[in-house]
Order: C-alpha cells, then structure tokens, then sequence
C-alpha cells in the first residue's frame, strides 16, 4: 500500500547557499546543447539536461566544492532537496554523488529525504544509486530501519519497492539474506521490467558472496520468479 509522504522542508543552510550559487553558474557556464539533446533523449526524456559527461561534471564538481567546509545533515538535505529542485537532471547527478561522499553525516532521519528523492522525477539513474549508496548506507547503520525496508518492499510506487530490492547490494557477507529472499519472491509476479529486473540484480550481486545460496533460491522458486529475474540471478554462475 502506497503511503502519502509529506513534501520535505529544505533547511536553512548558508553552506548550501554558497554550493548552489557556486553549482548553478558552473554547470551552466560548460553547458554543451547538443550533448544535452542526445542525453535527454537517451533517458527517454526524464528530464532536460545541461550536456555534461561524467568526467567533466565531475571535475566540475570539485572545483565547485573547493575550500568548503564538511557538511551536516540539514547541510546535505539543503543540498539535495535544492539541487532536485532545478530541471536539469546533472543537479541531481550532483546531489546524489554528494550524499555519497558525505553519507556518513546522515542520520536515519534522513530516510524520509531519500524517499522524497527516489520519487520525484524517478529514473533508474538516479533511484539506483540512492538506493545502494545512501538508503543502504541508512539501514546498516540503523537497523531499526529495516521495519521501512519491509514497508518500502510493498509500496504501489515501482521505485520505491526498487529502493528496497537494491538497498542490500553493496553489503556482501553482511546481507539479511532472508530479507533478500523474501522481497524478491514477494515482488516477483510484478509486471514492471524494472522490478523483475531488479530482483535479478540484487540476487546476482549476493551471488558474488554465497553462489549456492543464490543458485538453490532460484531452482527453488524458478515457478514463481519472471525468467528476466532468474535470468539476471544466475548470469554469471
């Protein structure tokens, strides 16, 4: 069942005021047009975009970021909620590589931020690396959190049940193996491509750790998982 989230407040920040103004006049300064077009149309037209590749934007970030004190929590969600509010899908490239670098700083009150982000203008690219890099990032280190994981597993929003399918994939031997388990085969008669295929994903990945596991869950349940998931799970086993 879908739970209505309340629009998330964007902070006071000063440092966030010196990061905008420093980002905006820089990622718009290397705006290449025609990099933009061919982006946009590439991500099926999410969103607009400035034409920055990774390695520039990147580069750019740094600078933008030079001599600028280590943030806080209400510092990083300033940020964020600030950069997904511009159009251009590279502000929101920005804030999720922010986060990562800086998610160290984030409470487990940050979730209800995260959860804004993986539903506003949602596309694999950025929903993906929240997932793995901040969300799992908040689970780990509160493992109160897992009762929101077992929420966000059912919810009507794809991306959010995505959310929790992909929260687990960078923890290796430290995976709720059970938990894993349990979501994909409670997702698995989903008819949306990105969740049969996140469940491939997220099984093939625990592959890498413990293969037999992965390998007995899937000729197990191969009745009730979609062949894409199955596929996914045992690609390289």
């Amino acid at each position: 069942m879908s739970v209505t989230v309340p629009r998330c407040a964007v902070p006071r920040s000063d440092l966030a005021d010196t990061v905008m103004e420093r980002l905006t006049a820089t990622y718009s300064a290397a705006a290449d047009p025609q990099r933009a077009a061919q982006a946009r149309a590439y991500m099926k037209d999410v969103a607009p975009f400035l034409g920055l590749p990774s390695p520039l934007r990147r580069e750019l970030a740094r600078t933008v970021l030079a001599g600028l004190p280590h943030p806080d929590e209400a510092d990083c969600t300033a940020i964020a909620l600030r950069s997904w509010a511009l159009p251009e899908r590279e502000y929101a490239y920005f804030a999720v590589d922010y986060l990562r670098r800086y998610g160290k700083h984030l409470s487990s009150g940050f979730l209800p931020v995260a959860r804004h982000l993986v539903t506003a203008v949602s596309w694999w690219d950025t929903v993906d690396a929240l997932a793995a890099h901040v969300v799992g990032g908040l689970v780990a280190a509160d493992p109160e959190l897992k009762a929101e994981m077992d929420a966000w597993i059912g919810d009507e929003d794809l991306w959010v049940a995505r959310t929790a399918l992909l929260h687990q994939l960078r923890y290796k031997d430290a995976t709720d193996t059970e938990r894993l388990f349990t979501y994909c085969l409670r997702r698995s008669g989903h008819p949306d491509f990105f969740i049969r295929k996140a469940i491939g994903w997220c099984l093939r990945e625990y592959a890498k750790t413990d293969p037999g596991a992965v390998r007995d869950f899937v000729e197990r349940e191969r009745g009730c998982l979609a062949p894409l998931s199955a596929r996914e799970a045992l690609k390289h086993l």
